[in-house]
């Protein structure tokens, strides 16, 4: 199976690929909010990456158990930054 993107080609039948997940919300169940800063979030990215992540999951609303809905608009003032300050 192969996964097409504008910039690579993921090509599941030769690689495992590691995916990092990365929370920018004030309300993660496992960082507890650490990353919503976009400098920790970027910095944390360059960890993942640094440690062998091939994919950086970027989330802006927790799944966490009772977690309230997040807009979309404000879903994307969380993840949009980040994204763009790990694309320079």
């Amino acid at each position: 199976m192969k996964l097409f993107t504008k910039d690579f080609t993921f090509d599941f039948t030769r690689k495992t690929y590691i995916m990092g997940i990365l929370n920018v919300t004030p309300d993660s169940f496992s960082d507890g909010g650490l990353f919503l800063d976009r400098e920790n979030a970027v910095q944390q990215a360059l960890r993942m990456q640094s440690e062998g992540a091939d994919i950086i999951d970027i989330g802006g609303e927790s799944t966490r158990p009772g977690a309230e809905k997040v807009s979309v608009k404000d879903e994307i003032k969380r993840v949009v930054p980040v994204i763009k300050a790990l694309a320079e």
